[in-house]
């Protein structure tokens, strides 16, 4: 018989329309049916969306708990990586579901990184005009950040996410034993993420990762706040409309502006992230009054999780600004750029400038 793990549950809920569980714990992988049984309403067909990485890892036994409990779930499996991310590919994974006959009451589960998050999520918002997701996050960088919050979407050749929807999952399952399955390069881009959290919510955490240390429970904690501190940003502002949600944002301008320079395989995003928020932080010592202090704290604690802070000598600077211009983030020809004036805060600023992004860019 399966253990039954212990397990954190944070209850997202966005403005009394929107309510699901994250379950955060150990050995959850093996206890999925149980668990999407009492959260998930509808049939009992079901997609699984994984990737080639991830895949032959973990969907076996996703497939057998599943089975386990009376459903019948089919696999689909795409390459991985941001090329994946495409309307042709979103269009391949539901016309596999058509086929299969997967209907209105069927459900989708994502099972990898953000990528696969990102896609499935997608496909379960167009599908029958939309039907229930969840999320089973394999990386760090996914439970921390995009398992949460209802953003899914896909690429095009101008950028990063254009064409999505926001469509909340049913479930967010974060097992914190299969992140020992990642290279430690992949296990370290999450803390860019993590960082991002507590620069712009949360100042008692950012001290705490000046001397964290790697440990199951300490990990399983760590996930569990940093849920929190999202879904309480996402509450104030689902479609990212009043600026409240648009926190999150911090260091992204220029992170995805990165990943797109770099044809999404120089950086990882979360690589990209970190470059980032030392730019952001440069940005906000001129346009918010960040001390300079702080900025170096910032750098520091991204060093001590082996995350860049100043790009390859030879990255092409020219394709980051031309880069710049498709971020969705510009609006009406507008910056929308996230300052931090202290860690533990942040704001959208209307000061910031292409000239002040481009000349941190330069910094970097």
């Amino acid at each position: 018989m399966d253990s039954v793990p212990s397990v954190s549950v944070t209850a997202v809920e966005i403005r009394g329309a929107h309510r699901y569980p994250v379950l955060v714990g150990s050995g959850l992988i093996d206890q999925v049916g149980g668990q999407v049984c009492k959260f998930v309403r509808g049939g009992n067909t079901c997609a699984i969306v994984t990737d080639s990485n991830v895949g032959p890892i973990f969907a076996r036994r996703v497939k057998r708990s599943l089975t386990s409990t009376g459903f019948k779930p089919m696999l689909i499996t795409i390459p991985p990586g941001e090329r994946s991310k495409t309307l042709q590919k979103a269009g391949a994974i539901c016309e596999q579901m058509l086929a299969a006959g997967l209907d209105r009451q069927s459900f989708v589960i994502g099972l990898g990184g953000g990528v696969v998050g990102d896609i499935s999520g997608f496909v379960a918002a167009i599908y029958h005009r939309g039907i229930p997701h969840v999320q089973i996050p394999t990386t760090l960088l996914a439970m921390v950040d995009s398992s949460i919050g209802g953003k899914t979407g896909v690429n095009t050749a101008d950028g990063k996410n254009l064409i999505g929807a926001v469509h909340q999952p049913s479930l967010v399952i974060d097992d914190v034993e299969v992140l020992k399955t990642l290279p430690r390069r992949e296990f370290n881009q999450g803390f860019a993420e993590i960082i991002k959290h507590a620069i712009i919510a949360d100042p008692k955490m950012f001290k705490k990762l000046q001397s964290w240390q790697a440990s199951g429970a300490l990990l399983q904690q760590l996930v569990h706040r940093n849920v929190r501190i999202k879904s309480r940003i996402i509450a104030k502002d689902e479609y990212d409309r009043t600026g409240k949600r648009a926190v999150l944002n911090f260091g992204h301008t220029v992170g995805h502006a990165l990943e797109r320079a770099g044809n999404y395989r120089k950086l990882l995003h979360g690589e990209a992230l970190s470059l980032g928020i030392v730019a952001a932080c440069a940005i906000s010592i001129k346009r918010a009054g960040l001390p300079s202090k702080q900025r170096e704290l910032v750098v520091n604690l991204l060093r001590r999780f082996d995350l860049p802070t100043k790009l390859p000598r030879n990255f092409a600077r020219q394709k980051i600004f031309d880069a710049l211009k498709f971020d969705k983030k510009f609006e009406g020809g507008k910056v929308r750029f996230v300052v931090t004036p202290k860690i533990g805060a942040a704001h959208m600023s209307p000061k910031v400038t292409m000239g002040d992004i481009c000349e941190a860019i330069e910094e970097l």
